[in-house]
């Protein structure tokens, strides 16, 4: 009963002073890791884009030695290679949005 914002005016002050230090904290905790973790994301996201472009790249050059024909395989492979990794890279990408809003969402007690 103490803490209702109807019989107690600043309730609703402390619980957001609250909230707020529990975010300058978590923060305070993630720190570097938070940095590390951010350069690490950065190099996954190059790998999963560069990975599917060179593999499409290889297997291009490869039809076009061992089966020549009018139309470059190898650039069309690259073009599929570097499309399938950008939607790797935005899968991936999102899927940890959606980790960090759920981890950053208010808890209610």
């Amino acid at each position: 009963m103490r803490d209702d914002p109807k019989t107690n005016p600043n309730a609703a002050f402390s619980r957001k002073v609250g909230t707020v230090e529990e975010r300058k904290l978590w923060a305070k905790r993630r720190g570097v890791q938070g940095i590390w973790l951010g350069l690490g994301m950065f190099g996954l996201i190059g790998w999963s884009v560069a990975i599917p472009t060179l593999l499409g790249t290889l297997l291009g050059a490869y039809i076009d030695k061992h089966y020549p024909g009018v139309h470059s395989w190898t650039l069309s492979l690259l073009i599929v290679g570097l499309f399938v990794g950008c939607l790797n890279a935005w899968h991936w990408v999102a899927k940890e949005e959606k980790a960090i809003q759920k981890e950053e969402e208010p808890k209610d007690e």
